[in-house]
């Protein structure tokens, strides 16, 4: 291109852009390609070009700004000003009546409106702007915190870097969409691994949510990623409805998907779902249901939320995609507090652009209800398109003689019989002191984000310390800093172990081809597996035969293991696990010892490692064979690990009361409860001498609670573990300035609110109510000594208040109760 001056540059510049973002809009917006991308590369090519020559002409949203380069090794974490919730779900017609009852009983009339919106699969994304510009984008993480990623964002071509010429445009707001691949994006992809032998990628969702969290920018831009926009928080904007923001994000120029509508009932809602039902597969991009809100801010703040989920919004799923399995076996997953759940072993199958090869049985009542046989041909689908399960047997393809399959009696972690509730449908381990998965399960809990926060204790290394014996109790973490020489080098089991149904020890199939080969390495293994994905496991062993005579490295002895394990394979002694193979028979095969294999099986019974097994030999079964049984351990603990790890354990001892209060992980005591018994307590020594009768008094707090909270503290062990962390440090009381109150001037008090209140949302009255010393009560009583009478105050609460004489005052009297009339005003 020849240079040209300054003022053709300028008008070079502009004509390139509105070319590029009409192509950009075509593209994104219309599903239309009228241009090949080479030429919208070279198109790009020379915008780039004319801004390097006159840096000063271009523009800050400009379309070279979209082609990345920036290279992010770490992504930061950041807080969300407002929490990223998730939906409840719902699969029929009778769900969805329940729901809008609840919401009707919550507003105490019908007088409302539903938007209804097509669920799109993608990641979730926050989009925060300050004065019109883009200036971070975070991911939902877990809906409290997430990744920052604005860089690969500013790469997706239908999210404005900055927002012009628009009048009365937030100082700060943040807009929350879904990021996704079109399906034609996806295929594209695909195609191009295909012709250049890599493995192929599962689905789009998943490719959007790896692209997202590429280093390189640049690399993310040529993914083409979309976004549709569906939620804009504007504080004191004055938007009433959510139809109206939705519009006000088209106007500002955001990509809002146009099948969103209001509806005006419940039957108009039924009425959208139908249309969209198979409409929706001839879209550009995957959608797994539809989304229904209360259109309504000011009733969607009345109708609050449950500790997860809103209660004026609900998603409902279409249903699934169905695909014939054949049972292999059962395996029992041993929870945290100690439930059992059994999961389906399958041969692998396609169902919804994934291969599936478990599914959840959820229970004994699930088994005996499906009727299931050994060997069994079973219809497995995926629940909302997302959790594999089953949901029938195919009788006639029954194999003549299989046996019913019969439910475990003990645990298969630790050998305890297992009990069963009265009423409920979940077995259950009650060893809770030893029982490995427990022991896990409560510290897991304990180090978690929303309790102590520590960072470096991700569950495979707490199973390590746990299985090795370094931590048996949530105490113990706080004296690993006194045993730091001897964690350099513990191995950490990952995910490459299994058990099957009697505890028997497995190990991934990958691990277990690289110990019984010589000279392949890890990446080899693993990119044949990957090629053979669809392959049974049998099919994948026998086909590593071919794999191996391929190579020609070292094929004779290479051969000599690998056909071993396919005739043990064959014999049927296991329980046959997708991906995974006994450690029994690979121990067998690689000492060479014939008459050994009783002997090694029973050495991995209810053992959780091959390093457990190992160290716990006396008779140097294994002789020379170490280096090779080696190779089937996971990574171990390094240096820089440990030191974050210590470093977060000494940090997480200035986590408040609540917090700590929150991980001891007492049965019913979710987040919200520890903060209301902590600050209704102050310290833990009161909560433990509380009385049934004194637990009661608070609302919220009932017979199960009280149950749970005295268990706790009637064993022995649970009070031990309290006195070594108070010995360590952790905080077990609340700070003088958490215990502070602005005034006590509604001591005594009980109090509700009820109706729309104009100078607090719902958690703000309960918060302000407590910091003057009183008692936010969620329902009319004969205790409560006044409501105040909101507007739109639900009839029925009127009339129950008028019978039991509850005074009502209005929310302006409340105000000057508190002596808050003039600050407020």
């Amino acid at each position: 291109m020849n240079k040209v001056n300054k003022k053709e540059a300028g008008k070079l510049i502009d004509e390139l852009t509105r070319e590029i973002n009409h192509y950009n809009h075509l593209y994104y917006q219309e599903d239309k390609s009228e241009i090949s991308d080479f030429d919208f590369d070279q198109l790009l090519d020379k915008l780039i070009q004319l801004e390097n020559e006159y840096p000063d002409l271009k523009k800050e949203d400009s379309p070279t700004q979209r082609v990345g380069g920036t290279i992010t090794k770490n992504f930061e974490t950041a807080e969300h000003s407002v929490r990223m919730l998730s939906l409840g779900n719902t699969y029929s017609k009778e769900e969805l009546i329940a729901f809008d009852e609840r919401v009707a009983k919550g507003l105490e009339h019908r007088n409302y409106n539903y938007l209804c919106e097509l669920k799109f699969d993608g990641v979730a994304i926050s989009l925060v702007y300050e004065n019109g510009v883009l200036t971070r984008a975070v991911t939902r993480g877990d809906g409290y915190k997430g990744d920052v990623v604005t860089e690969n964002v500013k790469t997706i071509r239908t999210i404005p870097l900055v927002i012009k010429d628009q009048e009365n445009l937030p100082s700060y707001f943040e807009a929350r969409g879904e990021i996704f691949l079109s399906k034609q994006g996806f295929e594209k992809i695909n195609a191009e691994r295909l012709e250049s032998g890599e493995s192929l990628l599962a689905n789009p969702r998943n490719t959007a949510s790896g692209t997202l969290k590429m280093q390189d920018s640049s690399v993310v831009a040529k993914r083409r990623l979309n976004c549709y926009l569906y939620q804009l928080i504007a504080d004191d904007y004055g938007i009433i409805e959510h139809g109206e923001s939705l519009q006000l994000l088209e106007n500002w120029g955001f990509n809002v998907s146009p099948t969103y509508k209001q509806c005006q009932n419940l039957d108009e809602v039924l009425a959208y779902i139908e249309y969209w039902r198979e409409k929706r597969h001839h879209l550009s991009v995957e959608t797994d249901g539809v989304v229904i809100k209360v259109n309504d801010y000011r009733q969607q703040e009345e109708l609050g939320f449950t500790a997860k989920i809103p209660k004026w919004a609900i998603a409902f799923k279409y249903q699934a995609e169905s695909a014939e399995s054949t049972l292999l076996s059962i395996q029992y997953q041993v929870g945290r507090t100690g439930a059992i759940t059994p999961v389906a072993n399958l041969s692998p199958v396609s169902l919804a652009g994934t291969t599936v090869k478990r599914a959840s049985l959820h229970n004994a009542n699930e088994i005996e209800r499906l009727d299931l046989h050994e060997g069994d041909t079973v219809n497995v689908e995926k629940g909302g398109e997302i959790i594999p399960k089953i949901t029938g047997v195919v009788l006639e393809r029954r194999i003549s003689g299989s046996k019913p399959i019969v439910y475990i009696k003990h645990c298969p972690e630790c050998g305890t019989l297992l009990e069963r509730n009265e009423g409920e449908a979940k077995h259950f381990c009650p060893n809770d002191e030893a029982c490995p998965p427990q022991v896990l399960g409560r510290i897991e809990h304990f180090v978690s984000k929303r309790a102590m926060n520590i960072d470096s204790l991700g569950t495979e290394r707490l199973r390590a310390l746990i299985q090795q014996g370094y931590v048996q109790d949530l105490a113990d973490l706080y004296y690993l800093p006194e045993k730091k020489g001897e964690l350099l080098g513990l191995e950490v089991s990952d995910d490459q172990y299994s058990k099957n149904s009697d505890g028997y020890l497995y190990v991934s199939l990958k691990k277990a081809l690289y110990a019984i080969s010589q000279h392949l390495t890890l990446k080899e293994i693993d990119s044949f597996i990957d090629t053979h994905e669809n392959y049974s496991l049998h099919e994948k062993v026998s086909e590593f035969i071919n794999f191996v005579k391929n190579t020609g490295k070292k094929a004779k002895s290479n051969l000599d293991s690998i056909k071993k394990l396919d005739a043990l394979l064959d014999k049927g002694e296991f329980d046959l696990v997708e991906d995974f193979v006994p450690v029994a028979y690979i121990l067998y095969i690689l000492t060479g010892n014939e008459n050994s294999l009783a002997e090694f099986t029973g050495k991995t019974k209810n053992k959780n490692s091959v390093h457990e097994i190992v160290i716990n030999d006396t008779v140097d079964l294994f002789g020379g064979a170490m280096d090779q049984i080696n190779k089937l351990k996971g990574s171990t603990f390094q240096e820089g690990v440990i030191k974050n790890m210590l470093d977060g354990i000494a940090q997480s001892t200035s986590q408040p009361f609540p917090k700590v209060l929150f991980g001891l992980g007492i049965r019913n005591i979710g987040e919200n409860t520890a903060i209301l018994l902590a600050k209704h307590f102050q310290n833990i020594e009161n909560l433990e001498k509380a009385s049934a009768e004194e637990l009661l008094e608070i609302n919220g707090v009932g017979e199960t609670l009280v149950q749970s909270i005295g268990l706790f503290f009637s064993k022995e062990k649970n009070r031990m573990i309290i006195d070594k962390l108070k010995a360590k440090g952790l905080q077990f009381q609340l700070s003088e300035k958490e215990t502070q109150l602005e005034s006590t001037i509604l001591e005594g008090k009980k109090i509700l609110a009820s109706g729309r209140l104009n100078h607090f949302k719902r958690d703000e009255i309960m918060d302000f109510v407590a910091s003057h010393g009183g008692t936010y009560s969620k329902s009319v009583s004969k205790n409560l000594d006044f409501i105040i009478e909101g507007e739109e105050m639900g009839p029925s609460k009127k009339e129950k208040a008028r019978k039991l004489n509850i005074p009502l005052i209005s929310e302006e009297s409340f105000l000057e109760m508190c002596g808050k009339n003039k600050e407020i005003k």
